[in-house]
């Protein structure tokens, strides 16, 4: 069976190197057998493993995920049922973002439209929207340099 260097399978699933040693410290690929100089080598397997994790993350798919759904892959009492519920629930976490998404919209959408993008920062809706929430505190991590309730 021929076997790849790191860098052939980087090149052969269109990934980093450092792609492949974080999945390996992730446990999404199995430890590659080494040489006498430690160097990796790979089944050529691993690549439809790599191409399998990339086109589950493209989906939306977290890592821990993308593990259940190789585990699922390669236990043979897995069920059809088993990867239907992990992909129904993964449908109802995006349906969640989604409608997240639809509310930050619609908040930003209005501000834009209250503030005529005309004078001096310093009274911008935008920003006074951002500035506070209802309990005069400063909402944002790294807030605008004028958040008037710290005095910064």
């Amino acid at each position: 069976m021929t076997k790849l260097t790191i860098g052939k399978l980087a090149n052969a699933a269109g990934v980093s190197t450092d792609t492949i040693r974080f999945y390996e410290r992730c446990s999404l690929l199995p430890p590659p057998d080494r040489t006498e100089s430690n160097y990796r080598l790979y089944p050529e397997k691993s690549v439809l493993r790599l191409k399998f994790i990339k086109r589950a993350k493209a989906l939306g798919f977290t890592l821990n995920e993308i593990k259940e759904l190789l585990a699922l892959c390669h236990d043979p009492r897995a069920t059809k049922e088993e990867v239907k519920l992990l992909t129904e629930g993964k449908i109802e976490d995006i349906k969640a973002r989604i409608a997240d998404l639809q509310r930050i919209l619609a908040i930003l959408e209005h501000l834009a439209g209250a503030c005529d993008g005309h004078g001096p920062a310093d009274d911008c809706p935008i920003l006074a929207a951002m500035d506070t929430d209802s309990e005069g505190e400063c909402k944002l991590i790294g807030h605008h340099k004028r958040c008037r309730h710290t005095g910064t």
